[in-house]
């Protein structure tokens, strides 16, 4: 079972990201920002621009992020399985035996959909400018690279 989530990006094309290290949010661009961000290879791992720690691709949700999608997936999956048990029920009828089914599975509502502010401000590594990322603007810094985690200040 597929279940298209969709997550906001901000006006500038940046996804908000939470660390799991320190887990202070930034945000990183979402897609190529340029035509060299293309010719990179894809990553497979990236580092906090605020801590420097690295984490997997798959690393970096924000919790509103988890809760939105659960909270999208829960009714998707109840729904199929609904659907699921109707056609169970169709099926057992027989000449000796007729089952009714009544009632339905509750389905929760999904939740609204997330937004995302033009908060943060841009910062660009000297070492891979490909990928820019946004910073909340109360960091001072140092920042660390998000392909080599290498330390850098603006």
């Amino acid at each position: 079972m597929d279940i298209p989530i969709s997550l906001p990006i901000d006006n500038d094309g940046f996804l908000r990201r939470e660390c799991p290290t320190c887990l202070r949010q930034f945000k990183w661009h979402h897609g190529p920002a340029n035509e060299e961000a293309e010719q990179q290879p894809a990553a497979e791992t990236y580092y906090c621009p605020l801590c420097g720690q690295p984490a997997g691709m798959d690393s970096w949700w924000t919790r509103e992020q988890l809760e939105y999608a659960q909270g999208v997936a829960f009714p998707a999956a109840m729904r199929e399985l609904d659907d699921e048990l109707g056609r169970m029920f169709k099926g057992m009828n027989s000449k000796h035996v007729k089952v009714t089914r009544k009632g339905r599975l509750e389905t929760p509502d999904e939740p609204m959909p997330l937004t995302e502010p033009d908060d943060m401000g841009i910062v660009t590594s000297p070492c891979h400018g490909f990928e820019p990322v946004k910073v909340p603007d109360s960091e001072p810094g140092p920042y660390f690279c998000l392909v080599c985690g290498s330390a850098f200040a603006v």
